[in-house]
């Protein structure tokens, strides 16, 4: 495409009728261009002042389009020469035809099982779950209660009997596109509500795509580190997760890796967990490239991806995915509060039936009666408005614990995932015992787990302590930081 013809093609693309924001469809328009190699890298993009000329629209639409695909890795400024289109093309993914994966099958002893004595010893689990610093633990005492319950309320009254009973299908229907609409506006995935499956959360959600899409044994790639939570459901499952390594730029398979596709891919691209990284877009590129050649599912947890403090939310995964690989896990564990347990998987369109019938016939839905009071806690626009009142409230404790750790170490313990979510990695020097560290912490009342555990690989396990932020009151983020901080100096050289 010519510069010169840029404007013709956008203005074909844009619908100033259809209701939609024009800066929205700016940005997406330029970048299914992009995609679809319409636009190729290195291309020259018109001023914001000129090409909102020739469009015949504000500038202000304009640099918002830009700078959201700037902040994706679609555009890039150059000092004095301009905006161009980025290379993000995938180097080319090597073919493999000698594909053997051998599937031993191993028995069980009395008592626990193999497996179930696997899961017991490498239990991720505290048996805190709340208090500083509990990584992945909203503030449920800021949640609406009184609204919340003025919902229920409603439903109690009608006295429907429908509500109390079994459910069938995915799940409540009016919550199922509450779900697809928030999810279609705020995270750009693509989905109707009858791809929505409404589960008990992302443990759930995972075992039921597991179950429905794999078989014993199958290989599961898994980020390293990565939540112990979808580790060991892959392995009470009898499914194999191997560790990929990851990079500034998220998971980051080398050649060894590519040449055995495995059944699975679980990643956490807008907010690597626990470490933090974004997924770069040659990266989400690739893997979405790799796995249509080789018919792998892609699972992605977009666990926190409304908390984000010093850049716009980034799009999905799932909205890149034209070959339907991917399916969309998420829960409303940390936007409203744990024990709600509900969350949902986005599934492509021809897994739908098949994921509706298996989550009834495995796991007996229900929880009707909650699902309605949600449905109606999205509709009316409370969950943005709890939304964007948490986040101010995060971004202030987040602020206060990373003025803590300077007060206490200058730079000199670096920070790791701090633009997002609900908790930091804070690194410690190599030769630190974390996991020595985390039990003294706890025996003072410290929550503080050792990164190092997040690891399947000893030999690449860094050393740290995941650190939430979210459900310590502003009050006391400062000073229990500091009586952590004394734990730290006795563990390590700092002074």
């Amino acid at each position: 495409m010519r510069v010169a013809a840029l404007s013709d093609f956008l203005l074909q693309r844009i619908d100033r009728s259809c209701g939609k924001p024009v800066n929205r469809q700016l940005y997406q328009v330029i970048r299914e261009a992009i995609l679809s190699r319409v636009m190729p890298a290195g291309l020259q993009l018109p001023s914001s002042r000129d090409l909102a000329r020739e469009l015949k629209i504000s500038r202000n639409t304009v640099t918002y389009a830009y700078e959201q695909l700037m902040a994706e890795g679609y555009l890039e400024t150059r000092t004095g020469a301009g905006t161009f289109v980025t290379d993000t093309v995938p180097d080319q993914i090597p073919e493999i035809d000698d594909i053997d994966i051998k599937r031993p099958r191993q028995g069980s002893n009395l008592g626990l099982s193999e497996r179930g004595a696997q899961l017991v010893k490498h239990a991720g689990a505290y048996k805190f779950q709340w208090g500083a610093f509990m990584p992945g633990v909203p503030d449920v005492t800021a949640f609406p209660s009184k609204i919340w319950s003025r919902l229920q309320n409603k439903y109690w009254r009608r006295s429907r009997s429908d509500m109390l009973t079994y459910g069938h299908g995915g799940g409540y229907l009016p919550l199922r596109e509450a779900i697809a609409e928030y999810l279609r506006v705020a995270r750009s995935v693509n989905c109707t509500a009858e791809q929505i499956i409404v589960t008990s959360g992302i443990h759930q959600s995972i075992d039921l795509a597991s179950k429905l899409l794999a078989d014993v044994n199958d290989r599961a790639w898994v980020e390293d580190p990565c939540y112990w939570g979808t580790r060991n459901v892959l392995t009470s499952l009898n499914l194999k997760p191997t560790p990929i390594a990851v990079d500034d730029e998220g998971i980051s398979p080398v050649a060894a890796d590519l040449r055995h596709p495995p059944r699975f891919i679980f990643v956490t691209p807008s907010h690597q967990y626990p470490l933090g990284q974004v997924m770069s877009l040659s990266r989400r590129r690739m893997l979405l490239e790799y796995a249509a050649v080789h018919s792998i599912w892609i699972i992605e947890d977009d666990y926190d991806s409304e908390f984000r403090y010093a850049s716009r939310p980034l799009a999905s995964l799932q909205g890149m995915d034209t070959h339907d690989r991917v399916l969309y896990i998420g829960s409303f564990s940390k936007t409203l509060f744990p024990g709600l347990r509900t969350g949902f998987i986005v599934v492509p369109p021809a897994l739908a039936d098949a994921f509706a019938t298996g989550l009834s016939d495995l796991y007996r839905g229900g929880q009707l009666f909650t699902q309605a009071v949600l449905a109606d806690f999205m509709t009316e626009g409370h969950f943005a408005s709890h939304i964007r009142r948490m986040r101010v409230l995060y971004a202030e404790r987040l602020n206060l614990l990373r003025e803590a750790i300077t007060r206490n170490f200058g730079d000199a313990l670096p920070i790791s995932g701090d633009d997002a979510g609900l908790h930091l990695a804070l690194l410690l020097p190599e030769n630190c015992d974390d996991v020595a560290l985390g039990r003294a912490a706890q025996e003072r009342g410290i929550i503080a787990r050792p990164l190092s555990g997040y690891y399947m690989k000893p030999s690449r396990a860094k050393k740290g302590l995941i650190l939430g932020y979210a459900c310590v009151p502003n009050d006391l983020v400062g000073p229990t930081f500091d009586r952590l901080a004394e734990l730290i100096r006795k563990h390590t050289d700092l002074s």
